[in-house]
């Protein structure tokens, strides 16, 4: 299989102490060894203070389970991580029972201070009224729409308080712990009083890619390919894309199939957010309109310049 190369910009994995264990799956028995606090059979998805365990990242659930990912391929262990993120579909089928998921793709390169990082935080805000916001759970665009949504309850002032304290640790190079460091004072500061309005969905095949802390909840996945059709597809009340590079243009066309084959009552709106990106400075509009033309899709796909335009269609 063709090794993808990654651009490495966290720790590199490395060995980290593993406990034995026995899961016993139906009539059958899976033995091996796992980073301590991984369940192949967990009910319930995760929260950040579950993956960020200890003082610094390097010793952290997150990046002992990432390391163990990367470095063991033994039948046993790639059997486990597939019952782990099967317990992981079945807790976020339990967690998203009555709920509406408007979902926000975005590149993970935005960084915190930038105009465009509040923006996402601003459009998160707005969409978690009433709704919960999914991202990709990852750093950039997808934290700022997790942040919004996490302070969905609180007013314009407070984002922007809490934008200016992120503002001073603006990535997580060079320095993953001093990034969630920043994120764990806002997220004290300005608990939700209503919650279940946040959902990250990450995955451990983006080791280089540390996990947001503003979400109820992390349906955190090995596969990356299992991960990104699950959150296209809990989407019900539509996605958002930001401007991205490669893995959101991946999103908009995934998204678009899916799209393309549903019955019209199960079309979910793609709205396509900022009109010089998408027509000129990556033309991905035209395409996406091509191919939705004389299928029930094209009157669920949008090209919109601004947060006005979002909300009034997702509504």
């Amino acid at each position: 299989m063709r090794q993808r190369l990654q651009h490495v910009e966290a720790p590199m994995p490395r060995e980290v102490p593993l406990d034995r264990y026995e899961h016993r799956a139906g009539d059958s028995v899976v033995q091996g060894h796992r980073p301590p606090g991984l369940h192949l059979g967990r009910d319930r998805l995760y929260t950040p203070e579950e993956l960020y365990d200890a003082p610094a990242y390097e010793e952290s659930f997150d990046f002992r389970t990432y390391s163990w990912s990367r470095l063991h391929h033994s039948p046993n262990d790639t059997l486990a991580r597939a019952l782990h993120d099967h317990a992981i579909d079945e807790a976020l089928l339990g967690w998203r029972a009555g709920k509406h998921i408007v979902g926000v793709m975005g590149g993970h390169r935005l960084r915190r201070g930038d105009a465009a990082y509040a923006e996402a935080a601003r459009l998160g805000r707005a969409l978690g009224a009433g709704r919960v916001v999914a991202t990709g759970g990852g750093p950039g665009a997808m934290e700022a729409a997790n942040l919004g949504a996490w302070m969905a309850d609180r007013t314009h002032d407070e984002l922007e308080a809490a934008l200016t304290t992120l503002a001073a640790v603006p990535s997580y190079q060079p320095s993953v712990q001093a990034w969630v460091e920043a994120a764990f004072e806002v997220r004290r500061r300005y608990t939700p009083e209503t919650p279940a309005r946040s959902l990250a969905i990450p995955t451990w095949h983006y080791g280089h890619e540390p996990p947001n802390v503003f979400s109820d909840a992390i349906a955190k996945y090995f596969r990356n390919a299992t991960r990104e059709a699950i959150l296209l597809e809990i989407c019900d009340a539509g996605i958002v894309f930001l401007p991205g590079s490669a893995g959101t243009v991946q999103e908009v066309f995934q998204d678009a199939c899916e799209n393309y084959y549903a019955v019209e009552s199960a079309v979910a709106p793609m709205l396509l957010l900022g009109v010089e990106y998408w027509t000129r400075t990556l033309p991905v509009w035209p395409l996406l309109r091509s191919v939705a033309d004389g299928h029930p899709m094209a009157e669920h796909v949008f090209l919109v310049d601004t947060l006005d335009e979002v909300c009034a269609i997702t509504r």
